[in-house]
């Protein structure tokens, strides 16, 4: 990718570098009213170019800082969602233990007999 942007570069560069050669000749700007700029075309064109690469450039740190602030508060509240179901999974542990102590074992007959007569009274 770097190669394509390089030749594309390049490829301004020259262009501009041509068109700069050809157009010498003062042209006035109107910066606000009553003041006047007379500049080479060419140096005219690199003032706008260098302007719109300044504006693309800001614009791009701009997003960039958007798309951070996004991410970060996704993380922080995945964050909170994560701790969330890591305390249900202890709780759920917790009760799991719990029902586990109260369940007689499983080859235990007579405590079953016993419990299913208590209840039975």
């Amino acid at each position: 990718m770097r190669q394509v942007n390089f030749v594309i570069i390049f490829i301004f560069c020259l262009a501009f570098a041509l068109f700069a050669i050809q157009n010498t000749e003062p042209s006035t700007i109107h910066v606000i009213p009553g003041m006047q700029v007379q500049a080479p075309i060419s140096v005219e064109l690199l003032l706008a170019i260098g302007l719109g690469a300044v504006f693309a450039w800001l614009f791009g740190i701009w997003t960039h800082w958007q798309r951070l602030l996004l991410s970060s508060q996704k993380v922080r509240q995945s964050n909170g969602r994560i701790q969330e179901l890591e305390s249900r999974i202890e709780q759920y542990q917790v009760e799991i233990q719990s029902l586990k102590l109260a369940l007689p074992p499983a080859g235990d007959t007579s405590n079953s007999n016993k419990q299913a007569q208590a209840i039975a009274e």
